[in-house]
């Protein structure tokens, strides 16, 4: 039984990211959703709840940039969504998951031969 279960999880196991994320091709979607509308205000309250780290704010605004990459599938589909560490591990997956509802079935071009990483991001600002 243990052995079926380590065969399954090698069997499932994803590419880790690369370092480099510069490199990765943009992530490109025939709809892209209005991500401060579905996420200021929760981001906003994690901040004033203390949850997260915050930088200052410049000319009267603060703003928090997930950056993320995520591994899409030969058949178009994010497999994986890797997000960067912005020291708020409750936006960091809310982004997170915004982004995989974004991208399933959205996938602009041709799936890629082989799973491969893409970058995405968003700026949220109040």
């Amino acid at each position: 039984m243990i052995a079926l279960f380590l065969a399954l999880q090698a069997a499932v196991s994803v590419a880790a990211p690369p370092a480099d994320w510069s490199a990765l091709p943009p992530l490109r979607l025939s709809n892209t959703p209005d991500y401060a509308a579905l996420m200021t205000q929760f981001v906003h309250d994690e901040v004033v709840a203390g949850r997260c780290a915050v930088p200052p704010a410049v000319g009267g605004k603060v703003s928090i940039t997930v950056d993320m990459v995520v591994l899409v599938s030969s058949n178009g589909e994010a497999l994986r969504i890797v997000p960067k560490t912005i020291n708020c591990p409750t936006v960091e997956q809310f982004a997170a998951g915004v982004v995989q509802k974004a991208a399933r079935g959205n996938v602009v071009g041709s799936p890629p031969a082989t799973d491969s990483w893409y970058r995405t991001g968003m700026t949220l600002s109040w």
